[in-house]
């Protein structure tokens, strides 16, 4: 415990100043390999470990059980803090996402985000009301723990309904009275929406790594406001991409070409042996 509030300290103090990337592990061994690098935090990926589990990225393709049990490797393989991605907090009522939280403290993380989406046909997305009450159980049962537990409330507009900027800035301010410590808008069309939302709010923003996004540095988004940078299923695609081509080699004409810059046999022992 000591161990975990120590490292929740040090997350939430990332979100203070400056900008910082949490690059996405899908399971232990990618948690181990970058942990290495210099990261200061971690983030599990639903759609990393959905396409380990040969399923496509969609919510309610990955269980509530198995999102935490993939967090749980993940923790015990990296000494770095880590958060996850818990969708809409696997449950229709707040308190199933308060349930959710609580669970995902116990199994040694130190955040989580929670979206406003349904998965449902034709409801997409949560009435702002329901949504808020989703947030104030997560935040409630973050505050229950005995470490600074930090909580992401997402709009998922862009990703799910109409591309509504006012709207999701609306929802993000109503997130953060509810006690939410970091936003989060998805999907933002430009850097403008950026900076918009990042200037509507007091509190630290994070932000994914796609569309306008990739035309930054980490320094120029931090100019802009960000706190946080996700990468969301950015590195399981490069890794599924890698497979792919090598596969394509193989298939036609047959060549062993993809095998010259992969890391040695005895270099990728070396990596996930290390503490």
């Amino acid at each position: 415990m000591a161990d975990q509030h120590s490292k929740a300290v040090a997350f939430a103090e990332l979100h203070r100043s400056g900008s910082f990337v949490a690059p996405h592990p899908w399971d232990a061994g990618s948690a181990r390999m970058l942990s290495g690098h210099g990261f200061s935090a971690l983030a599990t990926t639903r759609a990393g470990l959905a396409f380990g589990l040969g399923r496509p990225d969609s919510l309610r393709q990955v269980r509530r059980e198995e999102a935490l049990a993939n967090a749980r490797s993940i923790v015990e393989a990296t000494h770095l803090p880590v958060t996850a991605d818990l969708e809409s907090g696997y449950g229709e009522s707040p308190e199933d996402v308060a349930d959710t939280i609580r669970r995902a403290a116990e199994v040694g993380l130190v955040g989580a985000s929670i979206g406003d989406a349904t998965g449902e046909e034709g409801r997409a997305i949560r009435d702002v009301s329901e949504a808020v009450d989703c947030v104030v159980a997560a935040v409630e049962a973050a505050r229950e723990q005995p470490f600074p537990f930090t909580l992401t409330a997402r709009a998922d507009n862009f990703f799910h309904a109409s591309a509504d900027l006012d709207n999701t800035i609306r929802r993000l301010q109503a997130f953060a009275e509810a006690g939410a410590d970091v936003l989060c808008a998805p999907a933002l069309p430009s850097l403008d929406a950026v900076k918009a939302v990042c200037s509507s709010l007091d509190k630290p923003v994070n932000v994914l790594a796609a569309g306008p996004v990739l035309a930054c540095s980490v320094a120029e988004l931090g100019a802009l406001g960000v706190r946080r940078i996700s990468l969301g299923p950015a590195l399981p695609r490069v890794a599924l991409t890698a497979m792919l081509d090598a596969a394509a080699d193989l298939a036609e004409p047959g060549t062993f070409g993809f095998l010259k810059p992969a890391l040695g046999y005895a270099e990728s022992n070396a990596l996930l042996g290390r503490s």
